[in-house]
C-alpha cells in the first residue's frame, strides 16, 4: 500500500517543523526530492521511496510504529527565542530541553516573542501542530498583561468589537478583564482567537499604551500552573487527548484543566 503524502505532512511527520513552516522551507528552496529541488509544498511524496533533503541534510521519515510522539509545556523565559535555529546565536527554546528531546527534534506550536513569557507547547506531532495552528480552529490562548497608561472604556470597547491594526490588520473581537488599575498602570487578561504576530503589543502601541508585562497562561484546554520561566514537562495523556479535541473542531469544550496560571 502506497504511503504517499504531502511534502510539507512529510515534513511534519518528521519533526523538521510544524506544516505551515514546512510550507517556507519548500517556497525558499531549501528541499529538494530525489535531487531536485521543489518549490510546491503540496506535491505528494513517498518516503519509502523518494530521497528528501532540508538543507543538505537526508530525512528520515519514521512510520506510525516507530514514531515515539512526545508532547511537552515549557515556560517560556523571556530573551528566548521562539525557534529551533538562530542565526544571531541567541537562546532557543529547545536549549532548555534535555538532550535526549533535542535529539528527537521537538519544535514550538506557534510562537511567543522574545520579550514575552509563557505557556508554549513543543512537539514533534507535526499533525496534532498543524492543526491547533490553523486559522480555522480559533483555539482561544489567554494572557495576563500588565501596561503602562490608561485602560479607557473606549480603548475596551475598541479592543472588544474588534479592531484594524495600523498596519491594516483586521482583528477578531479580544476578550479583556480588568484584574487591577492603578494611576499609572493596568493588569488585565486577554483572550485571542487568532495568530497574529505581536496582536496584543501592536494593540496596545495604537491606543498609546506600553505593555511592560506579556504572559500566556492557557491554550486551550491547558493552562500553565505552577510552572516557573525556564520548567517544562511532559503533557499527560488526557492533556493530548484534550488537545486533540480541541484541534479537530471549531466549537471548543470546557478547559481540562481550571487552575490559573502566570
Amino acid at each position: 500500500m502506497s504511503r504517499e503524502m504531502r511534502l510539507n505532512k512529510a515534513l511534519a511527520r518528521a519533526g523538521i517543523c510544524s506544516r505551515r513552516r514546512a510550507d517556507g522551507l519548500v517556497f525558499s528552496g531549501r528541499v529538494k526530492v530525489n535531487d531536485e529541488v521543489v518549490r510546491e509544498p503540496g506535491i505528494r511524496v513517498d518516503p519509502e521511496k523518494d530521497s528528501i533533503i532540508v538543507d543538505g541534510r537526508p530525512v528520515k521519515i519514521e512510520t506510525e510504529q516507530e514514531r515515539e510522539l512526545v508532547h511537552v509545556m515549557l515556560n517560556k523565559p523571556v530573551q528566548v527565542v521562539t525557534t529551533t535555529s538562530d542565526p544571531g546565536g541567541r537562546a532557543k527554546v529547545t536549549d532548555l530541553l534535555p538532550d535526549r528531546l533535542r535529539r528527537m527534534r521537538l519544535f514550538p506550536v506557534g510562537r511567543l516573542d522574545y520579550f514575552s513569557r509563557g505557556l508554549l507547547i513543543l512537539t514533534n506531532d507535526g499533525d496534532l501542530a498543524h492543526s491547533l495552528t490553523h486559522p480555522s480552529r480559533k483555539i482561544p490562548k489567554v494572557y495576563r498583561v500588565k501596561m503602562r497608561g490608561d485602560l479607557s472604556k473606549k480603548k475596551l470597547q475598541i479592543m472588544r468589537r474588534g479592531m484594524v491594526l495600523s498596519e491594516g490588520e483586521k482583528l477578531a473581537p479580544v476578550e479583556v478583564k480588568i484584574l487591577q488599575q492603578t494611576r499609572d498602570s493596568v493588569l488585565a487578561e486577554m483572550t485571542l482567537v487568532q495568530g497574529i504576530n505581536r496582536q496584543i503589543r501592536r494593540m496596545c502601541r495604537d491606543l498609546d499604551m506600553v505593555v511592560l508585562s506579556l504572559v500566556r497562561i492557557r491554550q486551550g484546554p491547558l493552562a500553565l500552573g505552577e510552572l516557573k520561566p525556564g520548567e517544562w514537562r511532559y503533557l499527560e495523556p488526557g492533556e493530548v487527548s484534550q488537545l486533540r479535541k480541541w484541534s479537530s473542531r471549531t466549537n471548543h469544550p470546557q478547559p481540562l484543566l481550571n487552575q490559573g496560571g502566570g
